[in-house]
């Protein structure tokens, strides 16, 4: 099994800068790479302000915060990414994004595994773009990166048992809990998730309850930590309807039909705490 010691990240977005955050955190020396410069500036001021919440909740000494952003380095161009020994993907949930992206690291990656952080496109048909399928893996991050556990690994039909292996050591030092699945629409958590945030969706349109009323009927009585609607907006409107899509063609069942009002809102400009507005304002 190889051991991976630099890592590279690409996309600094929310699932990006938090995937460098905790890799850097645990000791490895990170690349974070993205096309804007002021995406890279933005990514940098998040993590620090992550990593301030940690130390003052006593999870990490004062000395980490220095020490971790020491250890990552941005680049805008995907050449930064050679000499990596895992290259993760976290650009937006955009088949047609995604794959130019896994192309162009795919030229530079060497030996290094390729991993995505899709959260339901086929990692078959990603691994399929590259020259080397076998070291071709899901790895599937859960919002907010620094505080979830879980780490879905998924496994493409041309996954090695080495390349799975070694993502799942990783995600172990990473103090995650990796969970192996079968590359399938949607994987295992947004399978289950998104129907769940679709049907609230539904409520919300047809008048059963407001959102905060929604949200409590799911806290109080089903004991989840936060609301579908508010997890909707943590998550992105945008890529949810994104998901769904997925979800609804791959599967070709209508019960995972994207509600016309979460079309609505993704059309409006409305997706969640990232722009301000969702089925709450921020």
């Amino acid at each position: 099994m190889a051991e991976v010691q630099r890592v590279t990240v690409v996309g600094a977005g929310t699932m990006g800068n938090g995937i460098a955050h905790v890799f850097a955190q645990h000791g490895y020396e990170v690349v974070l790479i993205d096309v804007a410069e002021d995406r890279l500036a933005a990514a940098l001021d998040t993590i620090g302000k992550n990593l301030d919440r940690q130390i003052r909740k006593g999870v990490l000494p004062p000395e980490a915060r220095e020490e971790t952003l020491g250890r990552i380095r941005t680049a805008t161009a995907t050449d930064a990414a050679a000499g990596s020994g895992l290259i993760v993907e976290a650009v937006p949930e955009d088949p047609v994004l995604k794959g130019d992206v896994i192309r162009a690291l795919d030229a530079v990656a060497g030996d290094g595994i390729l991993a995505s952080n899709t959260s339901s496109i086929s990692i078959t048909k990603l691994a399929a773009l590259t020259r080397h399928p076998d070291r071709f893996v899901g790895m599937h991050f859960m919002n907010p990166v620094p505080v979830m556990q879980l780490v879905e690994v998924i496994r493409g039909l041309q996954t090695s048992d080495e390349t799975a292996a070694t993502v799942i050591e990783v995600a172990k030092r990473l103090g995650k809990t990796p969970v192996e699945v079968r590359d399938s629409p949607g994987f295992v958590s947004n399978r289950v998730l998104m129907p769940m945030i679709n049907e609230a969706i539904f409520c919300l349109m047809e008048g059963v309850a407001g959102p905060e009323e929604i949200d409590a009927v799911m806290k109080l009585g089903m004991n989840h930590p936060i609301g579908p609607l508010a997890l909707a907006d943590l998550i992105g409107l945008d890529t949810c309807l994104a998901i769904l899509e997925v979800l609804h063609r791959d599967l070709g069942d209508d019960k995972y039909r994207p509600c016309p009002l979460l079309r609505q809102y993704v059309a409006a400009g409305w997706l969640g705490r990232k722009t301000g507005r969702g089925f709450y304002r921020y």
